[in-house]
């Protein structure tokens, strides 16, 4: 079984990926961690995340243990992600890991669950759930402000707002697996949800299709 959630950032994808985990005794990827880490590694060797030859590079060699205790969640990071992302090579260089992990979850999970731009396009098309998640720009800088500025308290929202547009026309400007909705995916708006209804409605969902699947 493979669940699969997409989605701009702060849109909920990642909580809702992690409880849906948990709930069902799946395995988790954030596959938004692995792009953010080879940015990481680029930024901390000194190297620019545009350079498509260097950011391959970092991908091809990336281990999860290379950034174990690294801050993959900043501003920086977050942006240069986004910008190596869009990067062919190490996309493809990423996909085969992804790919392994659906279909053989660690620790012997009955399934997986992965979260982030291309799951139920590229990445998982024939995922068993697919589900696009998405809220509105105003919504998402709001939560990611709030994440935030309890370390960050001069952090302005009006900054992550600008942020989360420029991010959202990159993501799916790309012409390498550019983030949109599969067409047989679920679109669960949670501009107006809390968490737990969030949860609750993809149960639903889910729980409808393990049971139609037998």
């Amino acid at each position: 079984m493979v669940i699969a959630l997409d989605g701009p950032a702060a849109s909920g994808k990642g909580t809702l990926a992690r409880l849906i985990s948990d709930h069902y005794g799946f395995a988790h990827l954030d596959t938004g961690t692995l792009y953010r880490g080879v940015a990481w590694v680029v930024l901390n060797e000194n190297g620019d995340p545009s350079d498509a030859e260097i950011a391959a590079g970092a991908a091809k060699a990336f281990e999860i243990e290379k950034i174990e205790n690294a801050d993959i969640r900043t501003k920086e990071v977050g942006a240069a992600a986004s910008v190596v992302a869009a990067n062919s090579g190490v996309r493809a260089a990423l996909l085969e890991f992804q790919r392994r992990f659906a279909v053989t979850p660690p620790r012997g999970a009955p399934g997986a669950v992965l979260d982030g731009r291309d799951i139920g396009t590229v990445v998982c098309p024939d995922a068993t759930v697919k589900f696009f998640v998405t809220a509105s720009p105003q919504i998402r800088a709001h939560r990611r402000w709030l994440e935030l500025v309890e370390s960050r308290p001069d952090l302005k929202e009006s900054d992550i707002y600008q942020d989360l547009l420029e991010r959202d026309a990159r993501d799916a400007a790309r012409e390498d697996a550019p983030m949109q909705a599969a067409a047989d995916a679920e679109l669960l708006d949670t501009t107006h949800l809390s968490i737990d209804a969030a949860f609750a409605a993809a149960r639903r969902v889910i729980d409808g299709v393990f049971r139609h699947c037998g």
